[in-house]
């Protein structure tokens, strides 16, 4: 879907409702640096360290085993207790002394509440992320939009600051709430237009077949117009973000 992946000195911005699986699919990019032998840091705004390694094992994904090996670093961010200039200053000092590669900024709706205003956020994201780009590191930056299903507002705009989007959106399917995800935009290279399902699952994410059928993913009630369309069967496994 991404043309061959994320590069380095890119950023990646997920962007979808609650709960619909940006931070596992976040984590999931986490990891796999780890497993390249790359360090890796997760801004936790959000969630506490218990919560994420819960949902790491849950999806049988060995973060526990990379926390350990010093590979991966969960550091939770408490917007009232830390200014934008310390966060950024946070961030520079895990891509200097401790040699991160990869970047999970989870999530922006948390850094905007440490924000007098959205235009203090823009700038500040602008300059961590130029920064970062120079230095080669992949950010992958999490936005929750408000909404579940249907029309979605976003808090904050930074689509245009972000070399590529992934979105990703439930849809209801013969009374079945399912999730979609598309890459939307991708700067540095070709990627696939289409929408696929795709489920977190136990020791899992699976990626579908391109929901070539159906007409209107994003509105949250398609309109379904094959008569064969290849959709998950029910796994009660599922893992939510």
């Amino acid at each position: 879907m991404l043309g061959g992946g994320l590069e380095r000195g890119t950023n990646a911005l997920f962007i979808g409702s609650a709960g619909v699986g940006k931070s596992s699919l976040g984590l999931s990019y986490a990891i796999a640096a780890a497993q390249r032998g790359e360090s890796a840091v997760i801004f936790a705004f959000d969630e506490n360290r218990g919560t994420i390694l819960a949902r790491a094992t849950s999806m049988g994904l060995p973060l526990q085993e990379f926390i350990d090996a010093g590979l991966l670093r969960i550091q939770q961010i408490d917007p009232a207790e830390m200014s934008p200039g310390e966060f950024a200053a946070l961030v520079r000092h895990s891509v200097e002394e401790d040699a991160a590669r990869v970047i999970v900024i989870d999530s922006l709706n948390g850094y905007l509440n440490a924000m007098p205003d959205e235009r203090f956020l823009i700038l500040q994201m602008h300059e961590l992320l130029s920064y970062l780009a120079q230095v080669g590191v992949l950010t992958n930056l999490i936005l929750a939009q408000h909404g579940l299903v249907g029309p979605m507002d976003t808090p904050v705009d930074l689509s245009y600051l972000s070399d590529a989007v992934l979105m990703l959106r439930y849809f209801e399917f013969g009374g079945v709430v399912r999730r979609a995800l598309s890459v939307v935009k991708k700067r540095s290279g070709n990627h696939e237009h289409s929408i696929r399902e795709f489920r977190l699952g136990a020791k899992r994410l699976k990626v579908g077949p391109p929901l070539r059928r159906f007409n209107g993913v994003f509105t949250g009630t398609p309109q379904y117009v094959g008569d064969a369309e290849p959709l998950f069967e029910e796994d009660s496994s599922d893992a939510q973000e």
